[in-house]
């Protein structure tokens, strides 16, 4: 099938961008989304143009760097899926297809399709983990947990940190996100030790890094690839009432 494609380029943050329009011809439906980028970016070198940049690696829906909002929809809008598995059988001969990256002003545009995500990172370094000591391995697999709150925790821990609720979101908050990483502790053993201070920084990290509050859109949920919950926005906050005591 042949495609129009209105691209977002953009050379830096203080840079305004445009949109630019590519043809993609003979676009099989077996093919992923970015694959189709890579055959544009292979006619664009070999006219020599500048290709497209874009974030990717697994390309297995796993590691979360591919981040793309299309037609207005981040990931594309399939259910539970990122861009990297969304194939081009979604799509009809003749669509027309608008590629953006994430918006959200703590997410600033690297290049094109390339965001600055890395205050993600700084939200995870003011606590996401445990630094209680458990032993060895073996020690820490005989430490006792109901079924109920393993499953729990390894629901919060399947984000992969893709930023798509935060491009969803029309405050561009990041509480879906944060949540997931403070749920995710907050009913182990391992992690209840350090869980007031852990809620307090994280949330401070939240702030301070320029990210909106949650309002209850629930866009997050809806564009999030590994269907995280937002009850765990409701933990969150309930710890972070206990952490007040």
């Amino acid at each position: 099938m042949n495609l129009t494609l209105h691209v977002w380029r953009q050379n830096g943050p203080k840079d305004p961008g445009k949109f630019e329009v590519y043809e993609a011809k003979n676009v099989s439906p077996d093919e992923s989304f970015l694959e189709m980028l890579d055959e544009v970016n292979e006619e664009l070198i070999k006219a020599g143009k500048e290709p497209i940049a874009f974030d990717h690696d697994c390309r297995e829906g796993i590691c979360g760097m591919c981040s793309q909002v299309i037609n207005g929809i981040p990931h594309g809008g399939l259910e539970r899926t990122t861009v990297c598995q969304l194939h081009m059988r979604m799509f009809k001969n003749g669509d027309t297809i608008y590629i953006e990256p994430w918006r959200a002003r703590a997410f600033p545009v690297v290049k094109d399709l390339v965001v600055d995500r890395s205050a993600l990172d700084t939200i995870i370094q003011a606590g996401g983990y445990t630094s209680a000591h458990t032993g060895g391995v073996a020690d820490g697999n005989a430490i006792m947990i109901p079924k109920p709150e393993a499953d729990y925790a390894m629901d919060a821990a399947e984000c992969i940190g893709c930023g798509a609720c935060v491009a969803g979101c029309p405050n561009g908050s990041a509480m879906l996100f944060t949540s997931a990483k403070v749920s995710q502790l907050a009913v182990l053993p391992q992690g209840k030790a350090e869980a007031a201070r852990r809620v307090n920084e994280m949330t401070g990290a939240l702030q301070e890094c320029g990210f909106g509050n949650c309002t209850n859109h629930y866009e997050c949920q809806a564009a999030c690839p590994k269907g995280i919950n937002v009850k765990f926005i409701a933990t969150l906050n309930r710890e972070y009432l206990k952490s007040m005591f």
